[in-house]
């Protein structure tokens, strides 16, 4: 059996520290037609070991609509505007089965790559 066939669409999940850096990293993106569309989502709270030390503390979820065609060129220009030493950043790749292809053809449109 084989899998879902993928799209030509990518999201990318990003974390940031708040949600005014998430807006000042998001506008550029639509701007310079990278992205198509970012959500800012409500704060969240984030568990994990950073230098040996295992932190706790609130970061503001991203989820980044593009193409697979701008998707490293959009991470390359979060990984630019975030303040974070590492930050995270993850491509999704998403299944044509279940999507709106009118959706997916609205991306393809508002990102320039």
């Amino acid at each position: 059996m084989s899998g879902p066939e993928l799209s030509e669409i990518v999201f990318l999940y990003v974390t940031a520290p708040n949600s005014e850096t998430a807006a000042r990293i998001a506008r550029p993106l639509v701007e310079e037609k990278l992205v198509a569309c970012v959500n800012i989502h409500a704060e969240m709270r984030s568990v994990y070991e950073w230098e040996g030390q295992v932190e706790i503390g609130l970061e503001t979820p991203m989820l980044v609509k593009t193409t697979h065609a701008a998707a490293g060129a959009a991470r390359d220009r979060i990984i630019a505007l975030h303040p974070y030493d590492e930050p995270c950043v993850v491509a999704l790749p998403v299944a044509e089965t279940g999507s709106s292809r009118s959706f997916l053809d609205w991306i393809k449109q508002a990102t320039s790559a």
